[in-house]
């Protein structure tokens, strides 16, 4: 997606009104009174509870070791009791195994994402692994099946300027860009008659697809359908970044289908 939530206090309040709900409408720092009351100073008694309260808020995450932890780490993919690992067709070609365990192999690698415009080599170039967009998935996973997007499209391009989106202005191909835009690998796998229905049911939609979605607002979303069943709705799982790294999951349905793609 060229062209993202944190977790809460447990409490979901900021310390201070977690405070000041302790206090129970006793004067906190400043002489404040609650309303109806009298304003009154801060006494030794009450300045000692402040600090034992803020302490506890503070230390309390080191002394919980036996308490159930909050996960911090995202969740990259459906817990394993959940899925299954289905093998391709006897007669499938050799590099879409290698495509599918491209994308796969990026989960968990690529943890960032940035959007920015980046200088990158010609051919096989690009951005670092631990980051980049939605189509950077694509890219790396084809070049695993030996198909370098980046090149091929940039050549289509130069040839057939014309028929690709116009959107940005360019002038000219960019082989720096060209291939991380959404729309831009849309128009090359219709020209090279790989597109395919993109209305039809969950089961048209086999491993090593390719699919795009409009998420709103003009913004263009990309990913790959993956070889991993997911029992809960009997669907494969799809791998893609949408924003925080490169995970797998149930999305094929989360917004509206643009485009559904078979290379092989």
């Amino acid at each position: 997606m060229l062209n993202g939530r944190r977790p809460e206090l447990e409490s979901g309040r900021p310390a201070s009104q977690r405070l000041a709900a302790h206090q129970s409408g006793r004067a906190i720092p400043g002489g404040k009174a609650r309303p109806g009351g009298k304003a009154k100073g801060v006494t030794t008694s009450q300045l000692r509870r402040i600090f034992f309260f803020l302490l506890a808020t503070v230390a309390a995450p080191n002394f919980s070791a036996c308490q159930p932890q909050v996960a911090r780490t995202p969740v990259l993919r459906p817990p394993e009791q959940q899925t299954e690992v289905h093998a391709l067709a006897p007669n499938s070609a050799p590099a879409l195994k290698a495509i599918i365990d491209g994308a796969n192999d990026q989960v968990g690698k690529t943890t960032g994402y940035d959007p920015s415009y980046q200088k990158i080599d010609y051919p096989n170039g690009d951005v670092p692994i631990e980051t980049g967009v939605c189509s950077d998935v694509i890219i790396r996973a084809f070049r695993k099946g030996g198909i370098d997007l980046q090149k091929d499209l940039h050549e289509d391009m130069k040839s057939n300027f014309s028929a690709y989106p116009t959107r940005w202005g360019l002038k000219a191909p960019d082989a720096n860009i060209d291939h991380r835009r959404v729309p831009n690998l849309q128009t090359y796998f219709t020209r090279q008659g790989k597109s395919l229905d993109s209305v039809s049911g969950s089961e048209n939609f086999l491993p090593g697809d390719v699919v795009t979605w409009d998420l709103g607002a003009g913004t263009d979303h990309v990913g790959i359908v993956t070889n991993v069943w997911y029992k809960p709705t009997q669907r494969y799982l799809i791998v893609h970044n949408i924003g925080g790294g490169t995970r797998m999951e149930d999305a094929l349905f989360s917004w509206k289908i643009t485009g559904h793609y078979r290379y092989f």
